[in-house]
């Protein structure tokens, strides 16, 4: 059982360190452009020297609300861990860890949520791209998507013994 739980504990850590850097760093696009390698995330867009993200007026609110849910989907899987780590040792034996569960399973759903804006509103639409494709950040949300989701799963199934 202490190796289950330590187990859960490390995945829980490394899908709060991926969910950080993939939330913080702009490379979820890379592409070719008229000026040379390109790459854009949530906050900038970086070719030789990063910039502000410029959106039009009717993206504007679609890349606030994706960088929303992601900073969201961060703080919701720190608590999480916070949750864990306090559940751990204030339950009895027996218990299970529903509260953590259900905080990872917002966190899910939020991640959920964010990188589906991100998808539908702009992979790939930059002008003066030649062609792109998903960056490194882009693959980390949404394997931070799957992990939050088993161990949503396994924190509301696991019981102290």
């Amino acid at each position: 059982m202490l190796v289950l739980l330590a187990g859960i504990f490390v995945v829980h850590i490394a899908t709060v360190i991926m969910l950080f850097v993939s939330t913080i760093a702009n490379v979820w696009m890379v592409s070719s452009s008229t000026f040379g390698k390109a790459s854009w995330g949530l906050w900038q867009f970086c070719n030789n020297t990063c910039g502000q993200l410029v959106v039009s007026n009717r993206d504007e609110a679609s890349l606030k609300a994706a960088q929303a849910f992601m900073v969201l989907s961060v703080i919701f899987s720190v608590i999480a861990l916070v949750m864990f780590i306090v559940q751990l040792f204030t339950l009895e034996k027996g218990k299970r860890f529903y509260i953590t569960g259900a905080i990872m399973l917002v966190c899910w759903m939020c991640i959920l949520i964010g990188v589906s804006i991100y998808t539908a509103r702009f992979t790939g639409k930059r002008s003066g791209i030649t062609s792109s494709h998903h960056g490194y950040c882009f693959i980390l949300a949404w394997i931070c998507f799957c992990f939050s989701f088993i161990i949503s799963i396994l924190y509301l199934v696991l019981r102290k013994k």
